[in-house]
């Protein structure tokens, strides 16, 4: 019989905040959980595969700098364009790349040098954005990247699982490169910047 955790053993176990790790609930992408009322428990192997898993090798990316977008879990919006924001694999992934591209304040510059912008819900990436070649500038001073391609994401973040959609070999490598890696990042707003030595 499987061991259960509560949310608040989980956190302590991951020593995380019992906020972000409810993101990770949200987004549907642990295996395994049980509601006892209004109580959601959690296998112990899942929360360990998960305190278990390696930081993102960001240097083998070649880039000096990677943007990180943060994002929570998908949530209903009313936009002209896409009916959610955020990530939930769920969605599939035509709807989940809607829900990841948005307009942000940040480096366009940077991020196309990098070539490559890894998408992290609670501090694992999950998704990872390619095809950042060209951008655009909104009259908010934010930045969009219409050419923007879901290389891959995370169905399952404990295994972890992941589907590769895009058909470039090369987004295929990056995405299972980074996909299900621990990437921490400080930041106000939905970009933050990391640098390789001091991604780990």
């Amino acid at each position: 019989m499987a061991v259960l955790l509560t949310t608040g053993q989980a956190a302590a176990e991951l020593d995380c905040a019992i906020t972000t790790l409810r993101r990770l609930i949200r987004a549907d992408v642990l295996p395994g959980l049980t509601h006892r009322g209004v109580r959601v428990m959690l296998p112990l192997h899942v929360v360990q595969a998960l305190h278990q898993r390696a930081h993102a090798p960001l240097h083998r990316l070649n880039a000096r700098e990677i943007a990180v977008l943060r994002v929570d879990a998908a949530r209903r919006v009313h936009e002209d364009d896409r009916t959610w924001i955020g990530y939930a694999p769920r969605l599939g992934a035509d709807d989940l790349l809607k829900s990841l591209r948005g307009w942000w304040r940040c480096d366009p510059a940077s991020i196309a040098a990098a070539g490559i912008l890894p998408v992290t819900l609670s501090g694992y990436v999950v998704a990872v954005l390619t095809g950042l070649d060209t951008w655009q500038r909104n009259d908010n001073g934010r930045y969009a990247f219409p050419g923007a391609r879901l290389a891959g994401y995370i169905t399952d973040l404990a295994a972890p699982t992941m589907e590769l959609p895009s058909a470039r070999q090369d987004d295929r490598a990056a995405a299972a490169l980074l996909l299900g890696t621990r990437l921490e990042s400080h930041s106000g707003g939905a970009i933050a910047y990391v640098t390789p030595d001091t991604a780990s």
